[in-house]
């Protein structure tokens, strides 16, 4: 690391900043469980649904693509802060979500300059007393990059499915984080399930290897049902529950975000109500 970044960083640490904001984190232990998904449904369903401000950070190294599920134009990511140096010029605001796509583009971690990762998080540390919410969207596994983000989080989501390799890969990133820093601020998301028992299963046999090995009480986020209306919403590049208000997906979802921030889900009023009622006629039909 250079004598630039190393400066700036200890600019950070000896910053006086109060947060009242909260940083989660998303991760998991493979590929393909769901996690950009849930995070990007997290951060819509707090910031229209709970009405949280939220800034929701792409920092899933080499495939990053939160652009994409939220059909993102035009966006901008750190290679553009190179020429700028400022955040706001590649943060995106999208269904009242401001979005940070800092990472699409960027190949491989090794692309980023020490001091341009100091001086990003220089920049977000100037700025995230503006929101309610960060949610960071990592990389998939274990890296340092990953463990980085888990260890500075008020909370990490570890997102599996009931698949038995998604399970194991999901345990031993908990075990590694937690031997090695003591960090267990962990709720686990049951993606995917095709009932709620199937997820209720796979949460007890996490917390039992947690408790057995790691003397942690592995705390259960929520479960996620399987939906087949997902692949409509992948072709359509649309916010899953926005398009699907109604699914049990959305409906549990919601849930766990209630959970979260400790409020009930407020009720649907005004246009909400109205669409309603224009659903109900229309089935009528």
């Amino acid at each position: 690391m250079n004598e630039q970044a190393r400066e700036l960083i200890k600019l950070v640490e000896r910053g006086n900043i109060q947060y009242s904001t909260k940083f989660l984190t998303i991760t998991s232990g493979k590929g393909g469980v769901g996690k950009t998904n849930f995070a990007v449904n997290t951060a819509y369903i707090l910031a229209n649904i709970f009405r949280k401000k939220v800034l929701l950070i792409d920092a899933d190294v080499g495939m990053a693509n939160i652009h994409v599920i939220m059909n993102l134009k035009n966006t901008k990511n750190i290679k553009d802060f190179v020429n700028t140096g400022k955040i706001e010029d590649i943060i995106s605001n999208k269904d009242n979500i401001d979005v940070l796509p800092g990472f699409s583009g960027i190949e491989e971690i090794g692309e980023i300059e020490d001091f341009t990762s100091a001086k990003l998080i220089q920049e977000l540390a100037e700025i995230s007393d503006r929101y309610d919410y960060v949610i960071i969207d990592t990389s998939a596994g274990i890296d340092n990059k990953v463990v980085s983000f888990v260890r500075a989080s008020s909370r990490t989501y570890v997102i599996t499915t009931p698949e038995p390799t998604s399970m194991t890969d999901a345990y031993a990133l908990i075990k590694s984080i937690n031997k090695i820093y003591g960090y267990s601020r962990f709720k686990l998301v049951v993606n995917m399930a095709t009932s709620k028992k199937e997820g209720m299963e796979v949460y007890k046999r996490l917390r039992e290897s947690c408790k057995k090995f790691l003397n942690m009480d592995l705390q259960l986020a929520g479960v996620l049902p399987n939906t087949k209306n997902m692949t409509a919403v992948i072709k359509k590049k649309e916010v899953f529950v926005k398009l699907f208000p109604e699914d049990k997906f959305t409906k549990e979802l919601k849930m766990i975000i209630s959970k979260e921030t400790g409020e009930s889900v407020p009720a649907e009023t005004g246009k909400s109500f109205w669409g309603r009622v224009l659903r109900f006629l229309s089935r009528g039909r």
